[in-house]
């Protein structure tokens, strides 16, 4: 019973510790390296890249000897036969029918062939290099994608968090309210109206603080689906303060460089691949030479004894051959011309993509930095609202408290802070998603990992 009772505690312990694990807080940058391990895209982007290794292999192997090896085991149930004249075997005027070959024939062969010259062979082998770099670099385009979508999905946790801190705030306020028009109300100096709207405003904040933590439940369940965490997992995002927020709009570059973004990367890498692609549909105009050699051992018999190594009456005997083959090509009803033609087509339509993916890079740089710009000066002008309304709802406040003021004023000037409030933390919202794609499409969004 006592050994029993130690591995409950045991287990016990281990569950707790579990929990606690997975409940610890989660910061941004762990959030983000977490995903670059787990993320489902990121691993499916890693198995590309090693089955283009395996397509380079592929390749390659068509520029290496090819050897191959086969046996055969022929009964010939009845022999062919041939008509021969007569007069071979003294019966002129006839036609004799005589039967050639045995009734057991047995064979192994091996062939080897090398490729001397095939320009379509080593065009794909220089191609094959050009593969795995594109690999390479669709998946890294893939982990800059999940880490902006990480990074977003976590800023709005935050947010909602601080929405949360902002309805807990207010509601807290309200309830104090509440007490003082109920006390009025006993003393028959406020009407039931007015204790009515109290709790109307308040059961509204309550439905709205509800409402807000779902949104920080569904949130948070987006943000494990992009870093590729069990939907299950407890985690927990701390609060931060949103004063000590970097808040610069002067992190803005003067200028965008196409060439080093990984996107445009990716598409000039496919536009390569497309180049040699044509190159090696052209390459079929020209001659192919090949090397090749054959070794068969044969065996007949008349009888099943073909393998009996002593008493058997099959013969055996071997040939060999070393030759080269010359393919040239003439007319193939302009299969060959039409390739080339597919070929430029998909390389004329990447320069297209190219051209509208420039504008696409630049257009998210310039509204990113107007974002941000943007984002500034209403942070800054929220913030005065947000004081300026505090400022209001205390004095409100006050003058009710005193007389001076109307429980409909106070009700408008809460109102108005928690509006307010919330403004201000949109505002930083919308500024860190801007500061988020800025970083993307300067190719910098790798350095949030650090």
């Amino acid at each position: 019973m006592k050994s029993i009772k130690i591995m409950l505690l045991l287990i016990i312990g281990l569950f707790i510790a579990d929990i606690t694990f997975a409940q610890q807080s989660l910061s941004l940058k762990e959030a983000l390296n977490y995903a670059i391990k787990n993320s489902e895209n990121i691993k499916k982007a890693k198995l590309d890249i090693e089955g283009g290794k395996y397509a380079t292999a592929e390749i390659k192997a068509q520029a290496l000897p090819q050897i191959n090896g086969t046996g055969t085991l022929t009964n010939n149930l009845i022999l062919q036969q041939n008509p021969l004249p007569g007069e071979l075997v003294g019966r002129p005027g006839e036609t004799v029918l005589v039967a050639f070959g045995t009734k057991w024939n047995s064979a192994a062969q091996v062939q080897l062939s090398q490729q001397i010259f095939n320009q379509s062979v080593f065009t794909g082998l220089k191609a094959a290099k050009s593969g795995e770099d594109f690999y390479n670099l669709s998946a890294e385009l893939t982990e800059e994608s999940v880490i902006q979508q990480v990074a977003s999905a976590y800023y709005q946790v935050l947010v909602y968090k601080e929405n949360i801190a902002v309805l807990d705030s207010n509601i807290n306020s309200l309830k104090s309210t509440q007490k003082i028009v109920s006390a009025q109300y006993q003393n028959g100096l406020a009407k039931k109206i007015d204790l009515d709207r109290v709790k109307v405003s308040l059961t509204n904040l309550l439905n709205q603080r509800a409402q807000v933590i779902d949104g920080v439940t569904q949130q948070e369940n987006l943000l494990k689906f992009y870093m590729g965490m069990p939907i299950s997992t407890a985690i927990d995002i701390p609060t931060i303060n949103f004063k000590e927020l970097n808040i610069d709009a002067n992190k803005i570059a003067d200028s965008l460089t196409l060439a080093d973004l990984t996107e445009y990367k990716v598409l000039m890498k496919q536009k390569e691949l497309l180049q040699f692609q044509k190159k090696a549909n052209q390459a079929e105009y020209l001659p192919k030479l090949s090397f090749n050699s054959n070794f068969a051992y044969t065996g007949v018999s008349q009888k099943f004894d073909l393998y009996r190594r002593n008493n058997g009456t099959a013969t055996w005997f071997d040939a060999s051959s070393l030759g080269l083959t010359l393919n040239i090509p003439i007319f193939d009803g302009f299969a060959r011309r039409s390739r080339v033609n597919k070929a430029d087509v998909e390389i004329r339509k990447i320069n297209e993509e190219l051209t509208l993916t420039k504008q696409s890079l630049n257009l998210a740089y310039e509204n990113a930095k107007i974002q941000i710009r943007n984002s500034v000066n209403t942070i800054n002008s929220q913030e005065e609202n947000k004081q300026l309304a505090q400022e209001i709802y205390n004095s409100t406040q006050n003058n009710y408290k005193n007389g001076l003021a109307s429980l409909t004023d106070l009700l408008d000037a809460e109102s108005s802070l928690t509006e307010a409030q919330n403004s201000y933390n949109q505002a930083l919202l919308n500024y860190k998603l801007a500061e988020i794609q800025l970083i993307k499409s300067k190719g910098n969004i790798q350095n949030l990992l650090n």
